[in-house]
């Protein structure tokens, strides 16, 4: 109840600062909660399956506590139905990856979607890209092909690295499409339900195609299902879609720092992951280029600052 009145009484960029933060720390708990599932012998559909189902009851509760209806628009039908398909398809290829390169890597890999979001806004909605935008696009590359190819020649899986991408690429959409449509004044709660439903629905698929639907042999990975329904997926989407409206998609996006970061800590904690120096500078590249684009403005008035205090003389 505190901390309800705490919330109600911040000011609008402090809640979206921390919805996003939020958002970005649970959905970097995906890898510490799917990873046994795998290891029980799991597909990613068939637990993806069971994460939105389980996530679409918890967001329906909520939406008939807080008094919400489901009538939505036909419009709006349509346009859910386009986000439901790429979250759908950002989880199932983020989750398929993990099955090819260490969880903490593919979250760093993820992470470029940031910058996907920065050029999506200045391509189709002539959002000005500045230099250090630029940079940090230099450093993100520089990043990632240092995670490309480890130490002593080897490199990461080719497919693992594509599953990463178009999970980034899908998921930018997404943010960049809840904030520029109608789907911004609807109800974060509604927006979730219809997403996990939609979403649903290409897990259903996948899965009556493969003719499987796998169950965990241990009772207590009905925990992790669980888990998984409940952080990075109710809790995570509801707080994304909020801190899009409070600050806007690329500012939303940029917080994603704290996804690697929780990915990571979880894969060498709990996991044994290996990260090596080569490992620890790309992924250090790739934080930095994403955190430059968000002091990007403070950064530019610094620098004019600057060049006032010593201007030219001329003659």
């Amino acid at each position: 109840y505190l901390c309800t009145i705490l919330f109600k009484i911040m000011n609008t960029k402090v809640k979206g600062y921390l919805l996003g933060m939020t958002a970005a720390a649970t959905y970097g708990m995906n890898p510490l909660f799917a990873l046994p599932l795998y290891a029980d012998g799991m597909l990613p559909a068939s637990v993806l399956f069971y994460r939105y189902l389980m996530a679409i009851v918890l967001v329906a509760a909520m939406l008939k506590i807080r008094g919400h209806d489901f009538s939505v628009s036909k419009r709006e039908l349509g346009l859910l139905a386009v986000m439901g398909m790429l979250m759908a398809v950002s989880s199932l290829t983020l989750f398929e990856s993990y099955r090819y390169m260490d969880a903490g890597i593919a979250s760093t890999l993820l992470f470029v979607y940031p910058l996907m979001v920065a050029l999506i806004m200045a391509a189709v909605f002539h959002e000005c890209l500045t230099r250090i935008t630029w940079l940090c696009l230099l450093l993100a590359m520089v990043g990632i092909g240092l995670l490309y190819n480890g130490e002593g020649g080897e490199t990461l899986s080719l497919v693992g690295t594509l599953m990463v991408f178009a999970s980034s690429l899908s998921y930018a959409i997404y943010i960049v499409s809840v904030n520029k449509t109608v789907l911004a004044n609807m109800p974060t709660l509604k927006v979730t339900f219809y997403v996990l439903t939609f979403g649903l629905t290409l897990f259903i698929a996948y899965v009556a195609y493969n003719g499987e639907l796998q169950t965990p042999s241990r009772w207590y990975l009905w925990g992790n299902l669980f888990a998984l329904a409940l952080f990075p997926t109710t809790i995570s989407f509801l707080c994304t879609t909020g801190a899009i409206r409070y600050i806007g998609s690329t500012p939303t996006a940029i917080l994603g720092a704290l996804e690697p970061v929780t990915a990571i800590f979880f894969g060498i904690l709990v996991f044994n992951e290996q990260i090596t120096v080569r490992d620890w500078t790309g992924i250090l590249l790739i934080l930095l280029s994403v955190s430059f684009v968000v002091a990007g403005n403070q950064i530019t008035a610094y620098l004019v600052r600057l060049r006032k205090m010593f201007p030219r003389r001329i003659g």
